[in-house]
């Protein structure tokens, strides 16, 4: 059994290591999978990823703000089947407000410097997921829950 804080610790490693997501909203009944570039915060509590206001995420947030982010570290490698471990965020995601958005740009920036020009347009909206639960599988077996409060 994996302590909270050695779950916590392999989350932040992973979370870490790689740069995109699948972000997974729904409309009309329908999962709606993209890829986005995020960066979470190292008390686990919320991830950020930023999109344009015209897109078919941010209006389906805007109807419906749960989501789910997958991240994984597989390298497309048959060692993948014996080492490969994927988490699955669960959590309400909303635009940052005003007042948060320059700090919280600027984290999402350090991760992402390539985008500071995307990130600083005006139709450009910077999103927050407040996680509500992880969900990590490790060598397509092992599945361990750790739950934000």
């Amino acid at each position: 059994m994996v302590s909270k804080s050695e779950l916590k610790k392999t989350l932040n490693e992973l979370f870490g290591s790689q740069r995109l997501a699948v972000l997974a909203t729904q409309s009309e009944g329908y999962p709606y999978g993209n890829l986005v570039a995020f960066a979470a915060t190292d008390d686990l509590r919320s991830f950020l990823f930023a999109t344009t206001r015209a897109t078919r995420k941010y209006n389906y947030i805007s109807a419906d703000p749960r989501v789910s982010l997958v991240i994984d570290n597989r390298s497309n490698e048959v060692a993948d089947f014996g080492e490969g471990m994927a988490v699955t965020v669960q959590g309400r995601a909303e635009e940052v407000g005003e007042r948060e958005r320059k700090p919280l740009q600027e984290f999402f920036l350090a991760k992402h410097p390539y985008l500071r020009e995307f990130v600083s347009a005006p139709t450009c909206a910077l999103m927050q997921v407040r996680v509500e639960k992880y969900i990590l599988v490790h060598r397509f077996q092992n599945v361990m829950e750790l739950a934000i409060e």
